[in-house]
């Protein structure tokens, strides 16, 4: 690099060489850092009023990336956990021009010194058991489209699969036989072995047919593959004809992800060992999977169920501690 001041050939070699080749970030990671390239050159150029080919990484001061953030948020009505996404590839850009150019350690300093928002942490949303059987059942399976939906949707809730995991597979990926299962290929390009219910194998092996090994498994109505995008509108679509007979569904921002959610709190509630679930949802932690466990209201009020004593000595406890008891026990 015979100029180490400009911004170009940085952002190229972090793009291009560090992502892929240093850190081999998955591709939606690696798409996720392309694009606040994306939105944050254009920005440079039209606030500083400086050619992009001409931006410098000094250019990139603190006092620029807290206006890029501000735009982020105001102009393009992103909320705080795209705010902070932004910010976390621009602090890996800082950090990844700081270990090769000792010049511009002490601005990496100042551009990382900007800090990240601390946002509340949503509520996470699952389906009780007959919500996901309404969805389930909405596919119309006499129809080639109804018959695939069904069959991705069954998927999803088997392996608690990853929107794009679902996606990827192959059908070199499944296995027949007396273990039937799926080879999961997740973040950080780990993989994990996940078991199949009967049901679901039947569905899968009306999908693949004669396809040879490398080919997908779900395949839209061209017979391409399917792309996270169109597995996340036919959940969609059986979410809004579910809630036609669950009206319950409605007040509820239903995606695959949700299907996630829902099979490891179905297979808490079915007494699954913890550390069996994170296994089959690919957490790297455990503390991941408690999630699951803290907000599961019906093992919640089971539990405090069991808090109650019934022959209580202290009439003040009775009073102050029943209604509570008795209101979780209606959820």
């Amino acid at each position: 690099m015979r100029n180490t001041t400009l911004m170009g050939p940085w952002i190229r070699r972090f793009l291009l060489e560090h992502l892929v080749a240093e850190r081999n970030l998955s591709y939606n990671t690696q798409c996720s850092y392309r694009d606040t390239m994306v939105l944050l050159l254009p920005f440079m150029t039209r606030t500083l009023k400086t050619p992009i080919d001409r931006l410098a990484v000094s250019d990139l001061s603190p006092k620029i990336v807290r206006r890029f953030l501000e735009h982020i948020e105001k102009d393009r009505g992103c909320g705080g956990g795209t705010r902070n996404l932004r910010l976390g590839a621009i602090h890996s850009l800082a950090k990844f021009i700081g270990s090769h150019s000792p010049e511009h350690v002490a601005w990496c300093a100042e551009a990382r010194a900007v800090p990240f928002r601390k946002t509340a942490k949503p509520a996470m949303t699952y389906l009780e058991k007959p919500e996901m059987d309404a969805v389930l059942q909405a596919p119309d399976r006499a129809t080639e489209q109804g018959a695939r939906d069904y069959a991705i949707l069954q998927f999803l809730y088997n392996t608690g699969a990853r929107v794009a995991e679902a996606a990827q597979v192959t059908v070199g990926d499944l296995t027949w036989g007396s273990s039937s299962y799926v080879r999961l290929t997740g973040k950080g390009n780990k993989t994990r072995h996940c078991p199949l219910w009967p049901k679901t194998i039947g569905l899968l092996k009306a999908q693949v047919g004669t396809r040879a090994t490398d080919e997908r498994v779900f395949l839209n109505r061209l017979g391409q593959p399917m792309t996270r995008f169109g597995i996340y509108t036919l959940v969609r679509r059986a979410v809004k004809r579910a809630s036609t007979t669950v009206p319950s569904l409605r007040a509820k921002r239903i995606s695959p992800h949700t299907v996630r959610h829902s099979t490891a709190c179905h297979l808490l509630r079915a007494g699954v060992d913890i550390n069996t679930i994170r296994g089959w949802l690919g957490h790297v932690s455990l503390d991941t999977t408690h999630i699951y466990a803290e907000v599961d209201l019906e093992m919640k009020a089971k539990a405090l169920a069991h808090c109650e004593i019934p022959g209580s000595a202290n009439p003040r406890y009775r009073r102050k501690d029943t209604g509570v008891i008795e209101f979780l026990r209606s959820l």
